[in-house]
């Protein structure tokens, strides 16, 4: 949930990996944290090549199967929101890649504020590419598009890696790149510990990753359970947000 990544009652366990991390990281203040020591630098220019792609995305930490929509609740800056993430039957071609089409619906009180048109595609690797966005902002009460909507092949923009097919502890490694609308987004593999509750259930060793970018400078830690995807996100540094699976329908 670019995307994505939701009201928090759930009791955290957030690891002694994380806490380094942080401290290493930010400093002496959280509002505005320094780059990360991990982070990404230097010309970037990934190598895409359709026949290495394949027709579905069955990643276990990023299943996009069409017609499912995962639900989330929390809060972002103390206010109530919810975000509604839908894998669409919908496809879209980029870079001669088909790609997946969901649509996040981000709302508060009931009523749509942003929403976004993500493209996926997964390589025979398991690797799940990010290859762009649609993005829409609310503006004067109609949407309008965002200046980080950005699409790979198209002025400049380059793809990213959501999810990697193998995830392992340590790997750094870019989400999407597009410098005219500040698209940077970096994430780090921190492994799998301790345990998570939120709505949908208790959730023993989720994957965890943290992400950051040059252009918004806050850390944002995400939790994935293999078969299920995300199940919650949350800033840590550089701000206050955080969102809790809630429901997945079919």
């Amino acid at each position: 949930m670019t995307a994505k990544p939701r009201n928090s009652t759930a009791v955290v366990i957030v690891s002694l990996v994380l806490a380094a991390l942080v401290t290493a990281t930010v400093g002496a203040s959280a509002a505005s944290p320094r780059p990360p020591r991990w982070a990404l630098r230097g010309p970037y220019s990934p190598t895409i090549d359709p026949a290495d792609f394949v027709g579905k995305i069955d990643n276990p930490y990023f299943p996009l199967v069409p017609g499912t929509a995962f639900h989330f609740r929390g809060t972002s800056d103390g206010t109530a929101q919810t975000d509604d993430m839908v894998v669409t039957h919908l496809t879209k071609r980029v870079l001669g890649i088909r790609c997946t089409v969901v649509r996040d619906t981000v709302s508060e009180q009931g009523k749509p504020i942003e929403r976004t048109f993500d493209w996926y595609a997964q390589d025979k690797l398991g690797n799940v590419w990010y290859m762009g966005e649609k993005s829409l902002e609310l503006k004067n009460g109609r949407f309008a598009l965002a200046s980080d909507s950005w699409q790979a092949g198209v002025n400049g923009g380059k793809p990213g890696i959501i999810m990697r097919g193998n995830p392992r502890p340590g790997a750094v490694y870019r989400q999407e790149y597009y410098r005219p609308g500040g698209a940077l987004d970096q994430a780090r593999v921190l492994g799998r510990s301790g345990s998570l509750r939120v709505p949908t259930g208790t959730y023993k060793r989720p994957l965890a990753t943290i992400e950051w970018s040059p252009v918004e400078p806050q850390l944002e830690k995400k939790w994935y359970v293999a078969g299920l995807g995300e199940i919650m996100e949350k800033i840590v540094a550089g701000g206050r947000e955080q969102f809790q699976l809630a429901n997945v329908t079919r």
